[in-house]
């Protein structure tokens, strides 16, 4: 057997493992060790496990994942978003879709300091659809807004997607969380046009509230907005006047959220110990697939299949625009089975070489593929958003009548990702006006 066709076996004995449910990362360094130990023997093989775990582990960049994640994590146990969401509710109040229009500015607010979709979902889950519920919204139009409004965590910055993949296609990571933000935006627009059109069509699914708020009422809401505010500010305005890196923001973030919390007196040991735990579970499953994946990298350098691969798209001929379209399919089939940071570490191996023979900018593509893997968790019949949204509400919403509330945000997804994918210029006006 040829250099190139272990490769190719290796890879899609990966692919089988996966859909038999063996997580990922082992997944990833079991085959690649084998793949490694079968090409060159057992020592190179060994030598690769000892070395690449440390190599990937050890990137300064990597070090502001668990602070985000703790920061995340705090703000969720100890509530700093409630304020946010009152805030946005009662400045949407009058209009259509009020509440619901409310959840998408609060889970924007709250992607500002957090980074991940589910955390984002899991928060304003429990905040936003009781009260929904309580005012007779649709269970389908609560359920899947907040659904969708998580996917927003992932592209406004801080976002462990970004970090990821600037650290995996060495991508500055301030320039992609620069790009996140327009495009973080405007999906938030985007979903806030399908609300409001949704509830046009059919009035029924959000009935007005009754609800007649003062102008002294309406800003004095915005105080209880402080604790997420004080955090936002001084990570955004640390990070994008230069005080500190990316990397540090992280840390930073992470010390001011327990420290609005302690000042709120929202914070016990039991729930930081829990935010502590989650974190570093979180933290170790994400070095893990990591690992894996630079093994992987390794692996298919070495047997020429990751080559091969890219030399074989490219030989089609096919137009530029074609290519990103297979792409694009190929991601969203992914996601409709793998979590997005497994469907991120495992493909690029193979994506990278291509988006560099076609010399696309890694920034913008890191924004499209960012906006690929959110979809994905949309999507089923995994959809981990929507089964997050599932456990804060129990029984009282059924997993279909989610997936159906889901469905009318996922063609405003597909339309901005044409959008951002044909004007590039949309993702890049920000690097390229701040650098």
């Amino acid at each position: 057997m040829s250099d190139i066709a272990v490769g190719l076996t290796g890879l899609g004995t990966i692919f089988g493992l996966i859909a038999l449910r063996v997580p990922i990362g082992v997944a990833l360094i079991t085959v690649s060790f084998g793949g490694l130990w079968v090409l060159l023997g057992w020592r190179v093989a060994w030598g690769a496990l000892a070395v690449v775990p440390y190599q990937f582990s050890a990137n300064w960049v990597l070090s502001s994942v668990p602070m985000f994640l703790l920061l995340g994590f705090v703000c969720y146990h100890a509530e700093l978003t409630r304020g946010l969401f009152r805030a946005a509710r009662v400045w949407t109040a009058s209009l259509p879709g009020g509440l619901a229009i409310a959840a998408i500015f609060g889970s924007a607010g709250f992607a500002a300091v957090c980074g991940s979709s589910l955390a984002c979902s899991a928060a304003m889950g429990r905040i936003a659809v009781p009260e929904m519920t309580a005012n007779r919204y649709s269970a389908e139009l609560a359920t899947g807004t907040v659904a969708v409004a998580g996917t927003i965590g992932a592209l406004i910055p801080p976002s462990i997607l970004l970090i990821l993949y600037g650290v995996i296609a060495q991508a500055p990571v301030t320039e992609l969380f620069l790009a996140g933000v327009s495009v973080g935006l405007l999906t938030a627009l985007g979903y806030v046009v399908v609300v409001l059109v949704r509830v046009w069509l059919n009035p029924a699914l959000a009935p007005p509230m009754d609800e007649r708020l003062t102008r002294t009422e309406r800003l004095a809401s915005l105080v209880e907005t402080w604790p997420i505010l004080t955090v936002m500010i001084a990570i955004f305005g640390g990070l994008f006047s230069g005080v500190f890196t990316p990397t540090e923001a992280g840390a930073v973030g992470a010390f001011l959220s327990v420290l609005v919390a302690l000042v709120r007196r929202s914070l016990s040991w039991g729930k930081f110990r829990l935010a502590v735990e989650e974190t570093l579970t979180t933290t170790a499953a994400l070095i893990l697939i990591g690992v894996g994946a630079s093994l992987l990298t390794r692996f298919l350098a070495l047997s020429g299949a990751g080559d091969y691969l890219a030399s074989a798209v490219l030989a089609l001929g096919a137009d530029p625009t074609v290519l990103l379209f297979g792409i694009i399919v190929m991601y969203l089939v992914l996601g409709m089975f793998l979590e997005p940071i497994g469907a991120l570490l495992l493909t690029m191996p193979i994506v990278l070489p291509i988006i560099d023979d076609l010399s696309w900018s890694l920034i913008w593509f890191g924004i499209v593929l960012t906006k690929l893997l959110e979809i994905g968790m949309l999507t089923p019949p995994i959809g981990m958003n929507v089964f997050v949204i599932k456990s804060v509400v129990g029984d009282l919403v059924d997993t279909g009548t989610i997936f159906r509330g889901v469905l009318w945000f996922l063609v405003m997804d597909l339309a901005i990702l044409v959008l951002i994918s044909q004007v590039p210029q949309i993702v890049l006006y920000l690097p390229q006006a701040v650098g």
